[in-house]
This record gives structure tokens, sequence and C-alpha cells, in this order.
């Protein structure tokens, strides 16, 4: 793992919804989802900010809630050398995360310190729901990481969005008790960004001094300001974080190019 010092920047590759299947040569949504994470891959070890501290995964690993899909992805993940920061996502099965991706160099949950930062995160999930939500007992332990880490800058990480998208059919599977959670957010001013997945787009926005940022699909992609379900013709995306000694945020989204879709495809 790349040292992380106090007076220097720390570099995250930021990854989300994946959604790859038992099978590798799975389409959803009219591409191989196991090929373009894997360009994705490509494209971010070619970039001038390798390695970076780490790499954070928001949730929607698999798709089919696979065991043989989870093992993809850490056979993927593996080669790279590097601690992966994972948390469960609505498609996930977070009993198999635990199982399988919850030994080094892969972490499942819980926080972890890196220089002046410290990341929180945060698990959503809902049984058999789409919509995310955090219960009174995490609402609790968010509370408590982030009393734990009142002398460092935190960032935030989660899979279901926190703000509305302005999006009538994806805010109604957003974070259901998101008044709760910001009212924690206001609460502590050492919280100084929250990132997530889950609406396959990217936004960076500001609310009393947090950075909000969602971060594309390694996949495909949702059609911003769409009232009904609608994909976006982008391609597969990352996002670089630049956590800064000060607090402040750097951070720049990476476009692929579109892969080739199958139309008859579903997902």
């Amino acid at each position: 793992m790349p040292e992380a010092h106090s007076d220097r920047p720390v570099t995250l590759l930021h990854i989300s919804d994946t959604h790859l299947h038992a099978a590798p040569d799975s389409r959803m949504r009219g591409v191989v989802t196991a090929e373009t994470l894997q360009s994705v891959l490509d494209k971010a070890r070619r970039s001038a900010q390798w390695p970076p501290a780490g790499v954070l995964v928001t949730g929607d690993i698999v798709q089919d809630e696979s065991r043989a899909g989870y093992e993809r992805f850490r056979a993927m993940l593996s080669p790279l050398g590097l601690p992966v920061f994972c948390l469960p996502g609505n498609h996930d099965d977070p009993k198999l995360m635990h199982e399988l991706l919850d030994k080094p160099p892969f972490q499942v949950g819980g926080e972890v310190r890196l220089g002046p930062w410290s990341l929180v995160l945060l698990d959503t999930f809902l049984t058999g729901e789409d919509a995310g939500g955090l219960g009174e007992t995490r609402l609790r332990g968010l509370e408590a990481a982030l009393r734990a880490h009142a002398r460092q800058h935190v960032l935030v990480c989660m899979h279901h969005h926190p703000l509305p998208m302005g999006s009538a059919w994806l805010d109604g599977v957003a974070l259901r008790d998101a008044e709760a959670f910001l009212r924690i957010i206001d609460a502590h001013p050492e919280v100084r960004g929250v990132v997530f997945g889950h609406v396959h787009q990217a936004s960076d926005r500001e609310r009393r001094d947090v950075r909000f940022l969602s971060t594309p699909s390694t996949c495909a992609q949702f059609k911003p300001g769409s009232e009904f379900f609608a994909l976006d013709q982008r391609g597969p995306a990352f996002r670089w974080l630049e956590l800064q000694p000060s607090g402040g945020i750097a951070t720049e989204v990476v476009w692929l190019d579109p892969p080739r879709r199958e139309a008859a495809a579903s997902g």
C-alpha cells in the first residue's frame, strides 16, 4: 500500500456499480460488464495518478448476488496490489461480500485512516429494496464514527444518494432517511465530503461547505434529469479523488469511449 503522509495528498481511485455476473460474458444494458470494468482498470493504471493509496468501490459490485461474481471481482482487483475499500449496494449480497471480500487487501465497511483523512464506509442496504436506508442503529454508528475521527478530515462513502438528483424515477430509490443523515453531517464539521454511486452519472455539488460527489458506473449510465428511466449514451467512467492535507478535495471524472451495445440485451 502506498504510504499516506500527513503533509501529502491522498489519492484514491473511486469506482462504482460494476454489476458483475456469475458468467464472465453476461451483459447488462447492452454491455459486457466484466469487459468494461477491465477497461476502466486498464485506463486507470495508465494514468499519471497511479498508484493511488487505495481503490474505493461504492456498491452494486454484482448484479445477480452470485458468489462467482464476487470471486471475479476479487480476481480482477487483486493484481493491482492495492487496498480495496468496499460497501454494499442494493444489488449486492452483504453476507457474501463479507465472506469473500473482507480479507486483506479487501475491506468491507468500517473505517479507514489515510494520513490526515479518514474514510467512513456506510452500509445503506435494505433487504428487498432498491432504495437505501440507514435506520437508527447505523445512524448511531455513523455519529460514533465521526466522533472517533473528530481530529481528522472525513470522507463519508455510501451507495445511495442523500441529495435529490432531479430525476423522478431515480429519486424514488434514494436514501430514505436522508434528512436524518444530513442532520448528522451538518453537526460534524470534520466531514469534508460525501461520495456515492447508484445514480450512474457524475455530479459535484456543495452543501454547507461539504462536497457531495457521485461517480458514474464502470458499465452503463443513466440519463441525467430524466423523469422516467432512460440510458445515457456516455461510456464507462471512474473518478480520481485527491484528498488534500488542508481538507480540500480535488477530483476528476475520467470517461472511456462507449462500448458496443447489443440491442437485444436487457438488464
